[in-house]
């Protein structure tokens, strides 16, 4: 049984989003009711009720599914997380339920860093896709990669400074 951050009779409201922590990422999906969630999931990764972040690097297209939340979170760790209501104002909680039940079953495309789960249900309950997890990866791709390249050019620096000095003696 799935850990539980909330308790049976203290579901989440209809439209809230539900952040579930896999290894090294995590994932989204927007409660619809009666433990059901609908959310974006890279055909690759459905052979695996956790899926696999290596392997949604790869797809090109998601489907739009409505699973239940216990069977989707496996035994990762889950909560309630509207981490955007300060900064948007959410749609009303029909809208979002009936969009998304709309879309169910529909085959879209994917893309890890424009088009994932969490711009997915962010679109869904805010009218606009936004990833702090792309954003926060990115920033901390922008840091290694500077490490990364400096790193790299000090190597070439020191190797071509130790051909030219073999070819000077």
């Amino acid at each position: 049984m799935a850990p539980v951050l909330w308790k049976d009779d203290d579901e989440p409201e209809l439209g809230d989003l539900i952040e579930i922590f896999r290894t090294g990422y995590k994932h989204w999906a927007v409660y619809v009711g009666s433990g059901y969630i609908i959310h974006l999931a890279p055909p690759c990764e459905l052979s695996q009720p956790c899926g696999s972040s290596l392997m949604s690097v790869v797809c090109e297209k998601a489907v739009i599914r409505k699973d239940l939340l216990r069977e989707v979170a496996g035994g990762d760790r889950y909560r309630v997380n509207n981490k955007l209501d300060s900064k948007y104002s959410p749609q009303p909680v029909n809208k979002i339920v009936r969009e998304a039940e709309r879309q169910v079953g529909k085959e879209v495309p994917y893309n890890l860093a424009t088009k994932n789960c969490e711009h997915f249900v962010t679109e869904l309950r805010y009218g606009c896709g936004e990833s702090q997890q792309v954003r926060e990866a990115v920033g901390a791709g922008v840091g290694a990669g500077v490490v990364l390249f400096g790193v790299i050019a000090g190597i070439g620096y020191f190797m071509s400074r130790n051909r030219q000095d073999r070819n000077n003696q």
